[in-house]
């Protein structure tokens, strides 16, 4: 599996993920080197988004501000996780696909526990319909917004 892995922050801890992710026997993706939050989730958000990575880790201080840029991308799921329970409950019930952390809070041990849980849940495939009540089509693309700013999206709990 490719793994996208970003941070706005050359922390220790990212080296830790970087060094996890390939003995777990997984393709490191380095995206987004030094740049800041914002670009480092949409930068790993579109990796996966786009087929060039199957999942993504983002790091920030908070791990808030990536996990919100990489949520931004249509068909990410982005979730900050603390722990073990969290990783592998974001995976089974909401198919996350875009690990978040904070750089502040997680410790090497916390990050490479919550690494393994991550990757190694999978997804709960009765949960499937709940989660794809949650998926939208936006009209255009991300490259093409319209002048106006504004955005049509179709789901159908928005139909009339």
């Amino acid at each position: 599996m490719r793994i996208a892995l970003g941070s706005d922050d050359e922390a220790p801890v990212v080296e830790v993920l970087a060094e996890e992710i390939a003995r777990l026997g997984h393709l490191v993706v380095r995206v987004a080197e030094h740049q800041e939050w914002p670009e480092v989730g949409l930068e790993v958000g579109a990796a996966v988004a786009c087929g060039r990575a199957d999942m993504g880790v983002v790091c920030c201080w908070t791990g808030t501000g990536v996990a919100i840029a990489a949520n931004k991308v249509s068909g990410i799921r982005a979730a900050l996780c603390t722990d073990v329970a969290t990783a592998a409950g974001a995976r089974r019930w909401n198919d996350a696909n875009v690990l978040a952390l904070s750089l502040r809070l997680t410790s090497s041990e916390v990050a490479r526990e919550v690494l393994q849980a991550f990757v190694g849940t999978s997804v709960d495939p009765a949960e499937t319909p709940v989660i794809a009540r949650v998926e939208y089509r936006v009209t255009g693309t991300m490259c093409a917004m319209p002048a106006s700013g504004v955005v049509q999206v179709e789901h159908p709990s928005l139909e009339e």
